[in-house]
């Protein structure tokens, strides 16, 4: 399963987002360090949930972390989140 499944998955399942883009974009990071060749390693977040209701931008940016810490310990170099509450 590559980086952005898992990443989706696990967001899925904690999270039951109404809206979920998982958006690889470690190409425009190719070259600098911290990006290795494969890629996979540079992301950018769109989550949209019930689950972020009472929560403030650093709460819910918390609780992304958590969910993701696996791959924030590992081959995630950089994660950029839009997180919302869904309506």
């Amino acid at each position: 399963m590559s980086v952005a499944d898992t990443i989706h998955s696990k967001l899925s399942e904690a999270l039951a987002p109404a809206e979920l883009e998982v958006i690889d974009q470690s190409y425009l990071h190719k070259g600098h360090a911290g990006a290795p060749d494969g890629g996979e390693s540079h992301f950018k977040l769109r989550v949209v949930s019930m689950a972020f209701d009472g929560k403030s931008r650093l709460e819910r940016q918390r609780m992304v972390n958590q969910i993701l810490a696996e791959e924030l310990a590992g081959p995630v170099h950089a994660l950029s989140m839009d997180l919302a509450v869904s309506a």
